[in-house]
């Protein structure tokens, strides 16, 4: 049982990082150079912009679908591992997912064509990295209670479900303003695994009956694989346990981040269509690409059938010769039937597809109708088109594809702008994660330095321990508007 405990303990441990990369925040706040990695055809009123480098964008987002570290070790008065059956075991379903993203901005640089003003260019480099691992609960069931309670329920192995990787990412985009109704873009990428696994569409079952020979009979079907590439080195390298090994890791990331991994290739598509002078709408579809695997690869795979009435004993001669060799023929016999196997073919990984799209209304007076003010800040496009007014209200739905398909986002904002250098987003956010999510961004705009703070689930922030979802984003931009 405490095996059981410290297992079911060290999974929990990586739920706080789970969630599925929605950024409601940043996207279609247009006057941060970052959203255009959001959407290649996103509305752009600047002349040029340069990020700080390793400083331009950063976010992490952080959460649960299931328990809490505070439902777990609050002083509470209840013994943990009542906690742990309860509120975990016999909570918690296939569904519920445990896992984290984030990223960072090693380059990002835009700039608008001389010749062709309508065009805006753009090109970086940033590294990402995420883990989902969906609960496999009819397996935790099995290791928490044993067979034995269990007798003719049949546990699923498809519940096995999870997908991780870092990640960085070479990309050139171009956005173009066809005319005063339609911007459009599109983003061609390069991608360079550092490392990466995934298990995903398993099947089989584990089912104890009564036996005929012997009281029970288990029987297991499988067919699992579990897909790795770049995991090795890095295991073994700790394995080694040296005086270099921390150089040795960053070396090892440093060298499969920069092209010494796995390569792959993607492209980002997206629009913003302009009705009348107040509204838009916008989508965009991000990261339709692959990765193939073809170096430090260690696949798994589980695949068979089997069955065992458990150590067949022979009296009374076997009384005096019980030895481990019995336990040794029985496992023998388990793994030549359902061979538990390893080999290093290549393989290719999809990108987690992303899917935006938003509705946009803007309120109050248009910044054209404001008299110049003689400050830094513009933000009216080269073709004189109106890019935004003192407040604006919309709706955004974003989507992303998962090991067990496509999770959700549903978001309404209010975005105001405060005097001529600071604008505030507040969001109202429903997902898997939270039904009471609210977000609030922050931009300030000081001559030409551009910095940004936005913060999700704002109300959780009085209790991380017990809140399902946290993030967080910033960075910091030196840019240039769009003159009059």
């Amino acid at each position: 049982m405490k095996k059981v405990i410290l297992a079911l303990c060290n999974l929990l441990l990586a739920m706080p990082l789970s969630y599925a990369q929605h950024k409601p925040l940043l996207y279609d706040f247009y006057e941060i150079p970052q959203a255009i990695m959001l959407n290649p055809g996103m509305k752009t009123p600047f002349q040029w912009h340069v990020g700080v480098p390793l400083l331009s964008g950063f976010s992490m987002q952080a959460g649960t679908s299931g328990v809490t570290v505070n439902d777990l070790f609050a002083n509470d008065g209840l013994d943990f591992t009542t906690k742990i059956r309860d509120r975990v075991v016999n909570s918690m379903v296939k569904n519920d997912e445990l896992g984290g993203s984030g990223q960072i901005e090693l380059i990002h640089v835009g700039f608008r064509s001389r010749n062709r003003p309508d065009d805006y260019f753009s090109f970086g480099m940033y590294g990402e990295g995420f883990l989902s691992l969906f609960w496999p609960q009819d397996l935790a069931i099995l290791a928490f209670e044993g067979n034995g309670a269990n007798i003719g329920r049949r546990f699923n192995l498809n519940h096995i479900a999870m997908e991780g990787e870092a990640v960085n990412v070479l990309h050139f985009g171009i956005n173009r303003s066809l005319n005063d109704a339609w911007t459009v873009g599109a983003r061609a990428k390069v991608y360079s695994s550092v490392f990466g696994f995934r298990s995903a569409n398993n099947t089989g079952s584990f089912v104890t009956l009564p036996g005929q020979d012997n009281i029970l009979r288990n029987t297991i079907d499988a067919d699992v694989t579990l897909r790795t590439s770049g995991v090795k080195e890095f295991l073994d390298i700790i394995d080694e346990d040296t005086d270099t090994t921390r150089r040795d890791l960053i070396d090892k990331f440093i060298s499969r981040s920069l092209f010494g991994g796995n390569l792959g290739l993607g492209f980002d598509l997206g629009f913003t269509h302009n009705f009348g002078n107040r509204g838009h709408v916008t989508a965009s579809l991000l990261d339709l690409g692959f990765i193939y695997h073809t170096n430090a690869i260690e696949n798994y795979t589980v695949k068979g059938t089997a069955s065992n009435e458990g150590v067949f004993i022979e009296l009374p001669e076997d009384l005096t010769n019980f030895n481990n060799d019995l336990w040794r023929d029985l496992v023998d016999d388990l793994e030549e039937k359902v061979p538990f196997d390893t080999n290093e073919k290549a393989f290719i990984t999809l990108r987690p597809i992303k899917l935006n799209a938003s509705l946009r209304y803007n309120l109050g007076a248009s910044r054209n109708a404001i008299k110049d003010c003689g400050c830094a800040l513009n933000t009216t496009s080269s073709n004189g088109a109106y890019m935004d007014y003192v407040s604006a209200v919309g709706g955004h739905l974003s989507m992303i594809y998962r090991p067990r398909g496509p999770q959700a986002a549903l978001t309404a904002f209010y975005q105001h702008r405060l005097a001529n250098t600071i604008i505030l987003k507040s969001t109202y956010t429903i997902d898997k994660y939270s039904l009471s999510n609210i977000g609030l961004g922050f931009n300030l705009q000081a001559g030409p330095v551009n910095m940004y703070v936005l913060a999700d689930n704002l109300l959780g922030y009085a209790n991380i321990a017990d809140s399902n979802y946290a993030s967080l984003q910033f960075g910091f931009n030196i840019l240039s508007w769009n003159s009059n």
